[in-house]
């Protein structure tokens, strides 16, 4: 029991406050947690915890006397009460100490999370009101022209009640003639989608690829980071963190792309260096120490993906692509850190790495994360945040990166939220005024009240300033979704927001079930990134595809390089096909279904693993 509370987010918040904290009761005695005012529905948990507090070093007591000044409403659950609660001998109900302490630390998790209680001193679980910018009230006008919106609340939903209106209005025509979607009438999941018809094979990828491995057979890796660098000299956005260095470019460079080639494959420095006569491991260990850090890993990956939209040929890719698909990825790691956790869907511990991938398999953004943080967080600070030339107007995800949260912030950011339901039985539409029942005869067994307006009027101007905190970066997306959550749902803006989200989810809930080739496209953008995370694990194949490292830094590192190498794959595999292509004996030949298979992220004519040489006549000398 005591472990599962040390790994909670009240451990996480006082390690902020303090460097080698010791143990539960240690964090209790010494963190001062804080709420908004005094007289608040939050008073209880602060009353417990300062009980805690004056009994901490009372480690004989093991009783509290049920009354008296014991809080109890709104801490002790009805179904841990008889647990918590003991018959003393003489029958008298007292409290366990242990028992209350962990009830305590339950409820203390859930306010922590979403912001009701906040630690004076700490930054992640920081006083709320430090997230949002300190002037939006002063500079109104400012931020909402940031964000391409208009002041006038009224004018805001009078707009999107119209859009409702019409989206509603279209399902409702078209849906009698739609073979593909049935509604029941009798059941909780009334909507039935039939699934997506199989494509055509592609005739000529298969021979396309063919004809790349046959033309560079088994090409290293290695030498594929180096011609990326060559032609894009991403290596330039490596700085010494020292004053001077009198290492020659040329050589610098080499021994660069050495160790970022044993970080993004997971080798290591020292076998990078057992493999190669002419750099030991002090002097990789060097570049990596003085090098290689986090923001010139993403300089050289924005620079790689910069080049790979530069070079495209529009003939064979299409023209610039605006949509993104985002997903999740779990890899081992050491569990002696902070960031390792148990994942609950896949089991195991580890980490998640949250990539952005294009649809062409240009992979935007990464991020490491614990398993247990926001994917919708995850989603909205890579569309803000990967700094790239690609400007994102669709973003694709699964159901675990949506909500109707996430639609109402990225509505207001101003892209589109295209999720892939997998619960989509279960939907319902909401309504833009109670009126409309009537006229929407063919949507009754999905149709559910309508959407209240009068709350995004007054909580208008918050919902826009948490969007500009998100778009300012303030703060980071999960702190400031950690506070919309169910947990904490009495919020006013909070319920102004889900109302938002479900106003822009219905709408899209309309055009998904009327357009199967939107379902298609979406389909299609997550095959995407399902395909980049297949290619993890042949380019991050040393020591098992773990992250090996308990430092934080460490472990971002490998990630980063893991992206540089696979992103340098994706530059040089495009220049590739395009000659191939281009040539003309494949002048004409591709279809329609071909140019919509055709991926850069192919990796068959790739050795990652470097050369095996055997020489019959070489002994080890032993003796027998």
């Amino acid at each position: 029991m005591f472990h599962f509370w040390y790994k909670t987010n009240i451990q996480k918040a006082c390690f902020e406050y303090f460097a080698e904290p010791k143990n539960i009761c240690f964090y209790i005695l010494t963190v001062r947690f804080r709420t908004d005012g005094l007289h608040t529905p939050h008073r209880p948990i602060l009353e417990a915890l300062d009980l805690i507090k004056s009994n901490g070093g009372n480690a004989k007591r093991k009783r509290f006397d049920l009354i008296g000044s014991v809080p109890i409403e709104d801490i002790i659950k009805p179904k841990w009460y008889d647990i918590i609660v003991e018959p003393d001998n003489d029958g008298t109900e007292r409290i366990n100490k242990i028992d209350y302490e962990i009830a305590v630390l339950e409820v203390l998790r859930d306010k922590l999370r979403c912001k009701e209680i906040w630690v004076a001193g700490a930054d992640k679980y920081r006083n709320p009101d430090e997230d949002v910018p300190p002037d939006f009230h002063l500079n109104r006008e400012f931020y909402y022209g940031q964000l391409g919106i208009t002041e006038n609340a009224k004018a805001f939903s009078e707009e999107l009640k119209l859009k409702l209106h019409e989206a509603l209005d279209s399902l409702n025509r078209t849906i009698p003639s739609n073979k593909h979607v049935k509604f029941r009438h009798t059941s909780k999941k009334n909507i039935i989608l039939s699934p997506l018809e199989r494509q055509s094979e592609p005739i000529n990828i298969n021979k396309l690829k063919g004809q790349v491995q046959s033309m560079w057979p088994m090409t290293s890796l290695l030498d594929i980071l180096k011609e990326t660098d060559l032609k894009v000299n991403f290596s330039s956005c490596f700085k010494t963190q020292r004053t001077s260095e009198r290492l020659d470019k040329n050589e610098l460079r080499k021994r660069l792309l050495l160790t970022l080639y044993g970080l993004g494959t997971n080798t290591g420095l020292k076998r990078i260096s057992s493999g190669n006569d002419r750099v030991t491991y002090k002097e990789l260990l060097h570049i990596r120490k003085f090098y290689v850090h986090k923001q010139a890993m993403r300089n050289a990956i924005r620079e790689t993906a910069n080049a790979i939209f530069r070079v495209r040929n529009t003939d064979l890719w299409g023209e610039g692509t605006t949509a993104c698909a985002s997903d999740s990825k779990k890899f081992g790691s050491w569990d002696q850190n902070l960031m390792t956790e148990w994942h609950i869907r896949y089991g195991g511990r580890g980490v998640m790495i949250y990539w952005h991938v294009d649809k062409k398999s240009t992979c935007i953004y990464s991020q490491l994360k614990r398993c247990s943080s926001s994917e919708v967080a995850n989603m909205i600070e890579g569309v803000l945040r990967h700094c790239t030339d690609m400007s994102i107007q669709k973003q694709y995800v699964d159901t675990h990166g949506q909500s109707e949260v996430a639609f109402a912030f990225c509505h207001l950011l101003g892209f589109d939220l295209m999720p892939r339901l997998k619960n989509i039985a279960s939907q319902k539409l909401y309504l833009p005024d109670v009126g409309m029942i009537n006229e929407l005869q063919n949507l009754t067994p999905i149709l559910t009240r309508p959407i209240k307006w009068g709350l995004l009027h007054q909580q208008y101007d918050e919902m826009v300033k948490y969007t500009s905190a998100l778009k300012q970066g303030t703060a980071d997306p999960e702190s400031i979704l950690k506070r919309f959550t169910r947990n904490n749902a009495a919020h006013p803006t909070y319920k102004a927001l889900s109302e938002l989200g479900k106003v822009i989810k219905t709408i899209f809930l309309c055009k998904y079930l009327q357009d199967k080739r939107l379902r298609q496209e979406i389909q299609e953008g997550l095959n995407v990134v399902e395909n980049w995370n297949s290619a993890n694990s042949f380019i991050f194949f040393g020591k098992g595809g773990e992250v090996s490292s308990n430092r934080l830094e460490d472990q971002e590192l490998s990630v980063l390089a893991l992206h540089l190498v696979q992103i340098s794959l994706v530059y040089i595999n495009t220049l590739m096909i395009q000659q191939i292509v281009t040539s003309e004996n494949w002048f004409g030949r591709l279809t329609k279904e071909d140019y919509r298979a055709l991926t850069p992220l192919i990796y068959a004519h790739v050795n990652p693993y470097g050369r095996f040489e055997l020489d019959m006549d070489q002994r080890l000398g032993l003796v027998a």
